[in-house]
């Protein structure tokens, strides 16, 4: 699979392991910033995230901010994803398969890499279930997004 990453000014110090996670589950990486530790604006970061899912570039997406929080209101703007934060393994692993994530959002503020590295397996490695009860749910999900302005 492909993953887009992509963190802010506080996320940017677990980034790097991050990458190497992913790199190591045998998965592509997308990184498209930030590229050092300097002030940057987690909207501006998840824009190009968001973008490289939207365009197809990437499948999945991580984004790593201060508390994963910011990154993840930011990314739920966008029409068609559904980001997360992610700070324990069931719901990293549960957002997927329940609700078809596309984009997990972790704090580097609240986790270490021991932890972020848990995330990030649980995360790509689980599939959207095929239980009608998620699909339907998920669709609801889709019609909320034709339905925007």
């Amino acid at each position: 699979m492909k993953i887009v990453i992509g963190s802010d000014h506080a996320g940017f110090p677990l980034k790097a392991h991050v990458i190497e996670t992913i790199k190591a589950l045998g998965h592509e990486v997308l990184d498209v910033g930030s590229h050092d530790a300097e002030p940057v604006d987690f909207p501006d970061i998840a824009k190009l995230v968001t973008g490289a899912i939207q365009n197809g570039k990437a499948e999945r997406g991580v984004m790593v901010c201060g508390t994963g929080v910011g990154a993840s209101i930011a990314a739920n703007k966008v029409k068609g994803i559904r980001a997360a934060v992610c700070h324990d393994v069931h719901s990293a692993h549960q957002s997927v398969e329940h609700d078809d994530v596309n984009i997990m959002c972790i704090g580097a503020q609240i986790v270490g890499p021991w932890l972020a590295s848990d995330l990030i397996k649980a995360y790509l490695e689980a599939e959207f279930s095929t239980s009608e009860e998620f699909r339907r749910r998920v669709e609801k999900l889709h019609e909320m997004d034709r339905e925007r302005q």
